[in-house]
């Protein structure tokens, strides 16, 4: 039931921009959701090479650890390999428990300086199927330390953070593909997350999208926002963008 996690950090160059070019470029770094590696975030990947984006797409045991030690051991040096200097602003794109890992860097000052992030469907007041399912033993087989750790109670690792300290936007979605799940969520939700729930102190931005959450970051439609937002610091708001926040 668990895919094989690959422990390999992807950079990516677009095609057409030279070496030269490399040291202005921005760099973004991709982190995925529990349960998910690097392949997740490909289609996004792609995108931003082609708007000229360095990209550091980076995989990591997401259902082996809690979240300080993915954040310390396993994100923060693939990080660093990937970027090679530690004070270049770094731009984050991020799905599901991705922002919960962005927010503990920037607030462990582990990584220095945080620019603009974009988080893809983030738990970021936790969620409330970690509280009715975290002590079932399939759950914890399929998500981890980590996972139980997206509660809302007062073992929730994105309760215990405080505001995003950096220019953030938040893509979330409300539509779902298990009814099961969503059941337990109160509110509307995208399967997983609620759209209340997703919302964190200090964010500049937030759209909601009509997608799921196992598909966000492969939507049309959020690849486009994500793009924006990093580009101006605010989404785009037009008539065919959806349902919206």
């Amino acid at each position: 039931m668990l895919a094989a996690l690959l422990f390999v950090s992807q950079t990516g160059w677009p095609r057409h921009v030279s070496a030269q070019d490399v040291t202005e470029q921005r760099t973004i770094v991709l982190l995925h959701g529990l349960s998910r590696r690097a392949g997740s975030m490909n289609r996004m990947e792609q995108a931003l090479q082609e708007k000229g984006f360095r990209t550091c797409n980076i995989s990591y045991p997401s259902t082996r650890h809690k979240i300080e030690v993915l954040a310390k051991d396993h994100v923060l040096p693939e990080i660093e390999a990937c970027v090679g200097d530690r004070d270049t602003t770094l731009d984050f794109v991020t799905h599901s428990m991705g922002g919960i890992l962005v927010r503990y860097l920037a607030e462990h000052q582990l990584v220095n300086p945080v620019g603009r992030v974009v988080m893809l469907s983030p738990p970021n007041q936790g969620s409330e199927v970690v509280d009715r399912l975290g002590e079932n033993w399939l759950f914890n087989l399929v998500n981890g330390p980590a996972g139980k750790e997206l509660g809302t109670d007062d073992s929730s690792m994105p309760l215990q953070l405080g505001p995003a300290g950096f220019e953030l936007g938040v893509i979330t979605g409300n539509r779902t593909i298990n009814l099961f799940l969503s059941m337990m969520i109160d509110g509307s939700d995208d399967g997983k997350v609620s759209v209340k729930r997703a919302a964190v102190d200090g964010m500049q931005d937030m759209i909601v999208l009509p997608t799921a959450h196992p598909f966000i970051m492969k939507n049309r439609r959020s690849i486009s926002q994500t793009l924006y937002f990093l580009e101006n610091g605010v989404f785009q708001r037009t008539l065919s963008l959806g349902a919206s926040q």
